[in-house]
């Protein structure tokens, strides 16, 4: 249980949640373990099987209070609002924003700006792991080439050449993902990126994860009452999530690539957990699939810090987080939008 930008965040199974008065228990095998007002309550976000009584829905709808609910993966399931919730405020908000150039590359530029430089932190633990001197250097290289163009970023209003900086920073990192891999590397390492479908086992691996990334930034745009469709970095396309894409950017060094470095030096997905078929495609079989999830739930467990909340939250927690500071920004509460940094 968190409680994180005054939204209460229940994600432990059983768990079930009762109004008394003007507070919300959790009760968790029939012990109370946590109080909170609900003067100083937002909303409530609740992850699987844990239950809310119709008393408290109810108190939630009456004050405006959103409720939302994700299944135990974090996928987006469900919304209560009451009538005063201000969410056409907010879209209306994130639709003219969309109508700003200057507005639009804003956030654009800080979400790019974010991925360089998350992709940049995995170059330089790898630069530090590697026990190849050519290796290091040839990762480091990158990871300077990286810091040039963040540098180039600073203050870029041109969405073209903000796109422009994103495409080169993601050919020079994905130019050395495979000095990253430790082991098997003839099987096992990509020859750069390649994905509908991926042509080795890395980027098999990868694409799964991205698709899991993605439905953790759809469920946390949902949840916050933003479209997921109507982005600023991904260009408007019909049935395309841009906006979850753009969330998911700054998202995928921390929450995907990291991880399937970690699964493929560890020996934990080997060729046994591939399937390579007609023309070369190359997909993960249920064995390799069910090894990336329990990974992945795993690690968005595992705490970081957050430079906006200034502590530390599950990683897991963070697509929301920033979900909701981008909503704040919108609506004119932040004067940026504050991406997420690694560290």
């Amino acid at each position: 249980m968190r409680e994180l930008l005054n939204v209460l965040y229940v994600l432990t199974q059983g768990a079930v949640l009762h109004v008394e008065h003007d507070t919300v228990r959790v009760e968790i095998e029939h012990e109370t373990r946590l109080r909170a007002p609900l003067l100083r309550l937002s909303g409530i976000v609740v992850f699987g099987r844990v239950t809310l009584t119709p008393f408290l829905i109810q108190r939630c709808a009456e004050d405006g209070r959103g409720l939302v609910w994700l299944d135990e993966r974090g996928r987006f399931m469900a919304r209560v609002e009451g009538r005063t919730k201000g969410n056409v405020l907010l879209r209306r908000a994130q639709h003219l924003a969309l109508s700003d150039s200057v507005r639009s590359a804003a956030i654009a530029r800080q979400i790019v700006a974010a991925k360089i430089q998350n992709s940049r932190q995995v170059l330089l633990r790898a630069a530090r792991e590697t026990t190849s001197e050519s290796d290091r250097e040839l990762v480091s290289a990158a990871a300077a080439r990286l810091a040039d163009i963040l540098g180039r970023l600073r203050g870029e209003r041109d969405m073209n050449v903000i796109r422009g900086a994103e495409g080169e920073a993601a050919r020079a990192y994905f130019g050395v993902f495979g000095a990253m891999i430790l082991v098997d590397r003839p099987l096992l390492a990509p020859d750069g990126r390649t994905r509908r479908p991926p042509r080795d086992r890395a980027n098999a691996v990868l694409s799964f994860l991205y698709a899991l990334v993605r439905a953790e930034c759809d469920a946390a745009l949902e949840g916050v009452g933003l479209d997921p469709q109507v982005g600023y970095l991904h260009a408007l396309r019909p049935g395309r999530p841009s906006l979850a894409l753009d969330l998911m950017e700054e998202l995928r060094a921390v929450m995907a690539d990291r991880l399937a470095i970690t699964l493929i030096n560890r020996r934990q997905l080997g060729a046994r957990h591939f399937d390579v078929g007609p023309g070369g495609a190359v997909s993960l079989t249920d064995g390799g699939r069910r090894v990336v999830i329990v990974a992945y739930q795993r690690r968005k467990e595992e705490e970081v810090h957050h430079r906006v909340l200034k502590a530390k939250t599950p990683l897991g927690l963070v697509p929301h987080i920033q979900a909701r500071l981008l909503a704040r920004h919108l609506r004119g509460e932040l004067p940026d939008y504050p991406p997420f940094l690694y560290r």
